[in-house]
């Protein structure tokens, strides 16, 4: 399977003040704000050669985001990577063990089908897998699937 880094999700309180390190410190840009109302969150993209950083602000305090937040502070959420195919991802980790966090795949920003899988099972790190974009409807996959 070709993996690929996709981007380092970092939890914020706000992305006005996050993104002046990242711009002005690191010389990054931010490319595009999306609001992505199923995950509670209104992320910032900001690209860079092999990756992205992506700010998550979290849209309510009662978000999978903002429960972070609250618990941890500000800091690295998961780190994501590019797949050629989630549902692969997902039903590879199911045959080795490996759980999902909440429904998978789902939607995620830029259109993309993403799955998370649950740091107890990745060595402490809550990792994503994103598919290529795709306008189609995301279905979800079960272990009888």
């Amino acid at each position: 399977m070709s993996v690929r880094l996709a981007h380092i999700g970092i939890a914020v309180r706000s992305i006005v003040d996050a993104r002046i390190f990242y711009e002005e410190v690191l010389g990054l840009k931010v490319e595009k704000i999306e609001e992505i109302a199923s995950e509670g969150v209104r992320v910032a993209l900001l690209p860079f050669p092999g990756g992205e950083i992506e700010l998550l602000e979290a849209l309510d305090p009662d978000t999978p985001v903002g429960r972070f937040v609250a618990k941890h502070g500000e800091g690295l959420h998961h780190i994501s990577f590019d797949v050629p195919d989630v549902r692969k991802a997902i039903l590879a980790g199911i045959e080795h063990g490996v759980e999902t966090v909440g429904e998978a795949p789902r939607p995620g920003a830029e259109g993309r089908e993403i799955a998370f899988f649950h740091p107890l099972f990745t060595h402490g790190v809550l990792i994503e897998v994103a598919g290529p974009k795709n306008d189609a409807p995301v279905s979800h996959v079960h272990e009888q699937d």
